[in-house]
């Protein structure tokens, strides 16, 4: 495990990137997320993974609630045997952030 003192310096760093992303970085992360949809009711990103088995859904919650905790970043998420339904917003700016780009691009490695 880190000790504390870089754990607190990640976290920092963390709280300087929730900064809301404006429109053209916003339009600009999407277009590196192309398995990512920008949510109509909220300025948010979802994406939903699929895989073969439960296990194989758990494992990569796992991997992703392992970063997201370094992070300091958590993702809404819903699960259902093979199906892992995410949504990113960043609720300390009210939006989406870097946080969430960077989160995105994680899970999207960790599922392929």
């Amino acid at each position: 495990m880190a000790p504390p003192e870089t754990l607190q310096a990640e976290m920092e760093v963390n709280r300087d990137m929730a900064e809301k992303l404006d429109d053209a970085a916003r339009r600009a992360a999407l277009t590196e997320l192309t398995e990512w949809m920008a949510q109509d009711d909220r300025d948010a990103i979802a994406r939903t993974f699929k895989f073969k088995t439960f296990n194989e859904a758990f494992a990569f919650m796992t991997r992703v609630a392992l970063k997201a905790e370094r992070m300091n970043h958590h993702p809404e998420w819903f699960n259902v045997y093979n199906r892992v339904e995410v949504t990113l917003t960043t609720h300390d700016c009210g939006g989406l952030s870097e946080l969430d780009v960077t989160l995105a691009k994680f899970m999207d490695k960790a599922a392929a």
